[in-house]
């Protein structure tokens, strides 16, 4: 497909980028209509909006350079005031319900199956794909689609769709919490701590203006790259020296070697070991979170309705039926176990999303606590995602 601003047009598609992100920011802060959909949800819906208008395209090199550099960047900005002592509650919580939303993936998986295994080709090699990538993330996809022997039309197919999904559940979930029945009926404890007074509970007010100087830039900066550079080397050097003969070491090297989990425990530790250094780093968050919104202008960019409406529109009923399985399966039990709406939404967003888009969103709400135990509860579908999927496409075939 032709569009307005060509794949190779990396100036003019960071200009739209980066515009984007800035619009949506201005307007949650200058607006509450803006407010209460959130900046994010804002900047999904103008990716698309340009996307699915011809405007940008769906696939180009500045959208690789978001997922290759700014968001490992941002994870360490995000992560330098977390101390792992004051949050290791949290992670259990978040661990349980994550392991409940992936079996909520996977009783999705089944039920979608069976509906539409007459209709859809190469269903169970699809199906182990899907439940790896709903319960990981992407690695877990191209994994399970190599070991089931995907073809590339298919592949291709179930790309588009999860695409598309995805960016419209990240829209559920982040218009969840201002909805009054979710604020009715589950505790939302992390939303009461911001809630001093309904016109204090705004995004204008939490990223009210502070006193940053040039140091403390450029400090936030080189730490991260320092972060990323030695995380990368790392993860790449276990992943070549840890073999994966039995399971223990399959599981080793799937946590050691991926770089997200090398540059959460990094940062975390750092954070936590030299608190009173990092902590004192201003704008950290501000400059994260920004990087954060970039991403999501991103992710919605490739949510192409003509490619849904030409090639996809069985795969996408199929994984749709999975997503709505595990958001059932998992706000049903976190309300049954008392838990708190905003760790349901994240677990949720972990498993279907993975850790950087869960990890976005508790940033852009606010939820500063919950965004390194989210990281490293969603990391771990990383490890778990493809034996998931191996087991679905198994027993399915």
């Amino acid at each position: 497909m032709n569009t307005f601003i060509n794949a190779n047009n990396t100036w003019a598609l960071w200009t739209i980028i980066t515009g984007g992100a800035a619009i949506s920011i201005f307007l949650e802060q200058r607006y509450k209509w803006a407010a209460t959909l959130s900046g994010v949800a804002i900047a999904l819906i103008l990716s698309m909006l340009f996307s699915n208008t011809g405007i940008i395209p769906t696939e180009a090199p500045a959208y690789d350079i978001v997922w290759g550099y700014v968001v490992p960047l941002a994870i360490p900005l995000l992560l330098m005031k977390c101390d792992i002592k004051k949050i290791g509650k949290e992670s259990r919580s978040l661990f349980l319900l994550f392991i409940i939303g992936s079996i909520g993936t996977m009783l999705g998986t089944l039920l979608a199956y069976t509906v539409l295994k007459n209709y859809i080709p190469e269903l169970e090699g699809i199906a182990a794909m899907m439940t790896g990538t709903y319960i990981g993330g992407t690695v877990n996809f191209a994994a399970l689609a190599k070991s089931f022997k995907v073809s590339g039309t298919m592949i291709s197919a179930a790309t588009v769709a999860d695409n598309f999904l995805m960016t419209l559940y990240f829209f559920v979930l982040i218009s969840i919490p201002s909805l009054s029945f979710f604020q009715k009926y589950f505790k939302h404890s992390y939303m009461d701590k911001m809630d001093l007074g309904k016109e204090k509970n705004t995004a204008s007010t939490y990223w009210n203006a502070k006193e940053i100087g040039l140091k403390d830039i450029a400090c936030a900066i080189a730490t991260a790259f320092f972060i990323v550079t030695i995380s990368r080397a790392l993860s790449t050097m276990f992943d070549a020296i840890i073999p994966k003969t039995n399971f223990f070491f399959t599981i080793l090297n799937s946590l050691l070697g991926n770089q997200y989990f090398i540059i959460t425990s990094i940062s975390v530790i750092c954070a936590s070991v030299f608190s009173q250094i990092f902590g004192e780093i201003a704008g950290t968050q501000e400059i994260g979170t920004f990087f954060i919104y970039l991403f999501f202008f991103v992710i919605g960019a490739p949510a192409s309705l003509l490619e849904i409406m030409k090639n996809s529109p069985l795969l996408l009923v199929f994984c749709t039926i999975i997503v709505c399985t595990n958001m059932i399966v998992t706000f049903l039990f976190g309300k049954l176990f008392h838990f708190n709406l905003e760790e349901i939404i994240l677990a949720s967003n972990a498993n279907i999303g993975g850790p950087t888009t869960a990890v976005a969103m508790a940033i852009s709400k606010g939820w500063i606590e919950l965004v390194a135990p989210i990281m490293l509860v969603g990391t771990m579908g990383y490890v778990i995602g493809t034996y998931f999927g191996t087991l679905m496409g198994i027993f399915l075939s």
